[in-house]
């Protein structure tokens, strides 16, 4: 027996991208959700980037590295599994947007390599299927530094406030911008492995259409 919401989400959204800054809590949440949907699972592999430690060491030296791996990496994941069919698992779900790519470039590169960046971008996002709707989980500064701390990656321990909330200021002037279809969650007391209300609020949020643009929900 199918559950009700499951079968709506299967209906409405066959790519569901989660979004948000540093430590917001994106993959932790991806995989609740693909468990719970039986959906297959895009994560970023952020740990084979070979540049990002010397990135947070020396981060003008290795921005455009950085970032082009990555773009590379993201496209390469998109393209393989988000065109190849499944037939028991319709679902798909990723921690990342492939737009990422160009906020993160914004934030680290000078204008002149972003505008280069931007070119490359350009051409491989025509390529790419994109999200039905994207979850954007909002987050302080403050959470954001204490989820970084908790899960403990040597090279994230000094990542500066003022780094975070310009990521966070990209991505909210992102959504603000664009026709983007999302659910925007205030994820400050965020604890989807700990509390299932919280959990809850995510597949019934999934449960429903939605007009394109930002449609808010708070956890309890």
């Amino acid at each position: 027996m199918i559950c009700h919401f499951r079968l709506t989400a299967f209906m409405n959204y066959h790519f569901i991208t989660i979004e948000g800054n540093i430590g917001a809590g994106k993959t932790t949440l991806a995989h609740l959700l693909s468990k719970h949907f039986n959906a297959r699972l895009i994560l970023e592999q952020f740990a084979d980037n070979p540049f990002l430690s010397k990135f947070y060491e020396s981060p003008r030296q290795f921005a455009f590295p950085l970032e082009l791996f990555f773009m590379a990496e993201r496209y390469k994941q998109l393209k393989e599994l988000v065109h190849t069919k499944d037939l028991f698992q319709s679902i798909t779900i990723s921690d990342y947007l492939f737009t990422k790519c160009l906020l993160f470039a914004k934030v680290n590169l000078p204008e002149e390599e972003f505008r280069l960046y931007q070119k490359l971008f350009d051409i491989i996002y025509q390529q790419l299927a994109q999200p039905d709707i994207v979850i954007y989980l909002h987050a302080p500064v403050s959470k954001l530094q204490k989820n970084i701390k908790k899960r403990n990656r040597v090279y994230e321990q000094n990542i500066p406030d003022a780094y975070l909330f310009d990521i966070q200021e990209a991505y909210t002037n992102y959504i603000k911008q664009h026709n983007v279809k999302t659910i925007y969650v205030d994820a400050g007391n965020a604890d989807f492995l700990g509390n299932q209300n919280h959990f809850q609020v995510i597949v019934d949020a999934l449960e429903k259409d939605y007009e394109t643009g930002q449609h808010y929900f708070s956890l309890p």
